[in-house]
């Protein structure tokens, strides 16, 4: 016998205590437990036991809660328990009761029969003998893992896990038992309001309980193609559920079974039906598809949801008891966090929106934290491997320099060539992010600090993305000089630059050069006789050599990695590092993404620069866009047309661009050169492609969302940019950066197809905004995931919970980082050997990865 009235009287009484937790000897959380251990073990209802796990009852906190949370969650199993006895009852398939059992009826007393009472026996009763509860299905499950298999177990070795999957769970990044564990759902769907069949309201996501009354296969259409029908029937009505393309479905779900579906209640002729809703045989254990926050994962081509959910419920269910807890206890307290192994069970499969918001902060800490941990190792590694070189500014040449440049610097330039300047006067090497808008003079600013290095004896090495942009900054650095050039080879630069005693060499080494040449630019870096050396990658690779290497020029790569830095330390240099991006980043998140890298912002504009007329146009008005364009070309300019990342498949990317390709070239500018551009092309075909366009050889460029950052075509006026709302406000301030770099007046169109109403915000406040920072902190407001400042290629550990809006979390875990990097740097002490662990795991094959140098 479950006894609910002691419950309830226990639960009354520590109302009446004011929530002292003196109610009973021993206290609430213990007696709590004990009751919902015992009424786990009588009702085996699914449902029921869910309503125990979400109200916390078999496993209570009470004794950790505050007054007002005490009060409330009484409140919740107070009315909870006043409607046990219904709710237990009312559910199909109970496998307890709460009422006791009536006693067998006490035998009556002997009395005196008549002969023919005697001899007549009663027909037996139907009644006399209650029906037989049909029992659950019972599957037993296999175990996951074999003795001995851990967390760090490849799938391929796991018992549980089908060898066809495997292959596809590798494309998505999953390989350990561990990855399955934090491969979190992107969603959740609302099946937990289970209701009766005449109570089902069309549009709405529901579950619905009942008995299949009948199961078939059925045709339909003109294909003939072949589905399962279901019926389902409860106290209440009955219903239909038709599986299209899914008539396996009629053999699985049998007549007599105990079912539950759960989806969205259409209506057909007249009346309800479900369509292709989610459906599990109740068995006497927890619900995964239905009645529940049903979780949905990123899948793949060949991975179902069904499959996916299941192997994760098998997966959470046995082995998130072996996930180390890595978060000191006392922080954990501090901070009001979950352990580790209930917040990864409720991000998959959450008792409620209260579960599934706690774990989702422990779990968005946990990244935050991890991050910064990473980053300040960085910055430590950084600085204490090996002393830089002190490069000291004399004040007489940066005068010249400022005098001979084509225009006067901005306050916040010289601020920042101040800042920057200071920095390399020290033999600790510097490590910076210079910030910028495009168009604000970062590579003026930069090129005061090479000419520093330079006066010092030191090289400089200026590192680009991609050839083209490489080129771009060789030429900008000639334009930048002025040069009465004494000598000019196409790829070497030797110009008197002001303030420095010497000729100035500067030299271009990209891919694109033929091998002897690279060869002889090569030589004349490993002698000392290159001043500065522009190109990609391809700079730091093993063959390239350098006299004296002392400052270090990145662009668009906010993360310089570990392995050029290594590569560098290995030749013997260890320069000052200076990194220089035009993502508008608000500061405090630049300090948390960015916290190996001390901050220089630009953030004032030079003046005379241009505003861009930015218009938003709905999709039917898209031929005022051609129009402008072919205006444009007809006076000598050129256009962008920007095609959005419809599909995460560049794939599906390339063939939508090569179509849309195909119609403008064939319909609506045959007339004009249409080049293309999109993700698939390799490297050489793309620097092609813009080496073409900023050539004039074609009109107009159509691309996906890959033109450069950076990337320099004075002569396009017009960026046309399709789909709009679905780009965020960052990129689409990027995108607008391109155009408008040439003197004549530039245009950003942003054509759109029935945008959300934050769709709609975010365009409205192109139009307005032309301040990218401004831009960014609204795109942090409307948007806030990590996609939004591209950490996926930053080197950054990924960001799957933590959303960087939520600025308070993001501010907690700064702090905690801090003081954990000031009491352990090195996270050597006993307590902190599993986060340092977790750090190391969380920063693993990324770029940046601390601890590899």
């Amino acid at each position: 016998m479950l006894h609910t009235d002691r419950l309830r009287k226990i639960l009354e009484t520590e109302k009446k205590r004011g929530y002292d937790d003196k109610a009973v000897i021993g206290g609430l959380d213990k007696f709590v437990a004990n009751w919902g251990l015992e009424a786990h073990r009588m009702i085996g209802h699914p449902m029921f036991r869910s309503s125990l796990r979400r109200l916390g009852i078999i496993s209570p906190t009470y004794a950790a809660m505050t007054k007002e949370q005490r009060a409330e969650w009484l409140e919740q199993v107070l009315k909870w328990s006043n409607n046990l006895e219904i709710f237990a009852n009312a559910m199909p398939g109970s496998a307890g009761k709460i009422e006791p059992l009536p006693r067998p009826p006490t035998p009556a007393p002997r009395t005196a029969q008549s002969p023919s009472q005697a001899s007549v026996k009663a027909p037996p009763s139907k009644a006399a003998t209650p029906p037989t509860a049909p029992k659950p299905f019972v599957r037993r499950e296999a175990p996951l893992l074999a003795p001995g298999q851990g967390l760090e177990t490849p799938l391929e070795q796991v018992w549980g896990v089908r060898s066809d999957i495997q292959p596809l769970l590798k494309r998505l990044g999953v390989e350990t038992v561990r990855d399955l564990l934090y491969y979190f759902p992107r969603r959740h769907i609302d099946f937990s309001a289970t209701v009766p069949v005449r109570s089902l309201i069309v549009g709405q996501e529901q579950t619905v309980l009942g008995t299949v009354t009948a199961s078939k296969q059925i045709m339909f259409g003109k294909t003939r193609r072949r589905a399962a029908e279901i019926h389902l029937s409860d106290e209440t009505g009955n219903i239909r559920a038709i599986f299209f393309n899914q008539p396996y479905v009629a053999q699985t779900l049998r007549v007599d079974m105990s079912i539950a579906l759960a989806g969205r209640v259409a209506l057909f002729d007249g009346r309800k039906v479900f369509e292709n809703p989610e459906y599990e045989i109740i068995r006497d254990r927890e619900l995964v598809h239905t009645a529940r926050l049903a979780p949905v994962y990123p899948l793949t081509q060949g991975l179902y949801s069904r499959t996916m959910r299941t192997l994760m419920k098998r997966t959470v269910d046995q082995c998130v008891g072996l996930l180390e807890e890595f978060l000191p206890i006392d922080l954990r307290r501090r901070r009001s966090l979950l352990t580790l192994p209930p917040a990864i069970k409720q991000a998959h499969f959450p008792d409620d929106e209260a579960s599934k918001d706690a774990s989702r902060r422990r779990l968005a800490f946990d990244e935050f934290l991890l991050l910064q941990l990473g980053v300040l190792a960085r910055k430590r590694e950084w600085k204490q491997a090996l002393p830089g070189h002190p490069l000291r500014a004399d004040p007489a040449l940066l005068d010249a320099y400022y005098g001979a440049l084509p225009f006067s610097l901005t306050g916040a330039q010289r601020r920042c060539v101040q800042e920057i300047t200071s920095d390399i006067a020290k033999s600790t090497p510097m490590s910076r992010l210079l910030q910028g808008e495009v168009g604000s003079g970062k590579t003026a600013v930069a090129l005061a600090a090479m000419l520093v290095a330079v006066a010092n004896g030191q090289q400089v090495a200026m590192m680009a993305p991609t050839e083209v942009l490489a080129e771009q900054h060789f030429r900008t650095l000639r334009r930048l000089l002025q040069p009465d050039a004494v000598g000019y080879e196409g790829d070497v630069l030797k110009v008197t630059a002001p303030g420095l005693a010497n000729t100035l060499t500067i030299a271009l080494l990209i891919g694109g050069m033929s091998r002897k040449r690279k060869e002889e630019v090569r030589a004349l870096a490993a002698r000392g006789e290159v001043d500065i050396v522009v190109g990609t990658h391809a700079l730091f690779q093993k063959d390239v050599e350098f006299g004296s290497l002392g400052l270090v020029v990145v662009d668009e790569q906010h993360r310089f990695g570990v392995m050029q830095r290594q590569e560098l330390r290995q030749k013997g240099f260890n320069p000052h590092l200076l990194v220089m991006t035009a993502t508008p980043i608000p500061r405090s998140l630049a300090l948390t993404l960015y916290g190996d890298l001390d901050l220089s912002v630009i953030d004032e504009m030079p003046k005379g620069r241009q505003t861009i007329r930015t218009k938003r146009l709905d999709a039917m008005e898209r031929q005022k866009a051609y129009n402008l364009i072919r205006k444009e070309v007809r006076e000598g300019r050129q256009a962008f047309i920007i095609y959005p990342l419809i599909e995460e498949s560049e794939k599906l990317e390339a063939a939508a661009a090569k179509q849309a390709h195909e119609r403008l070239t064939r319909d609506v500018f045959s007339d004009l050169r249409v080049g293309l551009l999109h993700g698939r092309m390799k490297a050489a075909e793309k620097d092609a492609a813009m080496r073409a366009f900023r050539e004039r050889e074609w009109d107009i460029l159509v691309s996906t969302a890959v033109v450069e950052v950076g990337i320099d075509v004075p002569n396009a006026t017009v960026m046309m940019i399709e789909s709009a709302e679905r780009f965020g406000l960052a990129q689409l301030h990027q995108f607008r950066g391109r155009v408008g770099r040439g003197e004549h007046e530039s245009y950003c169109i942003l054509v759109s197809e029935s945008p959300s109403p934050e769709a709609s915000e975010r365009l409205r406040l192109m139009e307005q905004l032309h301040d990218g920072f401004k831009l960014a902190e609204e795109d942090l407001r409307l948007r806030g995931q990590g996609e939004v400042f591209g950490t996926r290629q930053s080197g950054l550990p990924d960001l799957r919970m933590a959303s960087l809006s939520d600025t308070d979390l993001l501010d907690e875990a700064q702090q905690e980082a801090e003081a954990l990097f000031a009491q352990d740097a090195t996270l050597a002490l006993p307590e902190h050997v599993e986060l340092a662990k977790a750090v190391a795991r969380a920063w693993r094959h990324r770029v940046a990865s601390p601890g590899e140098a």
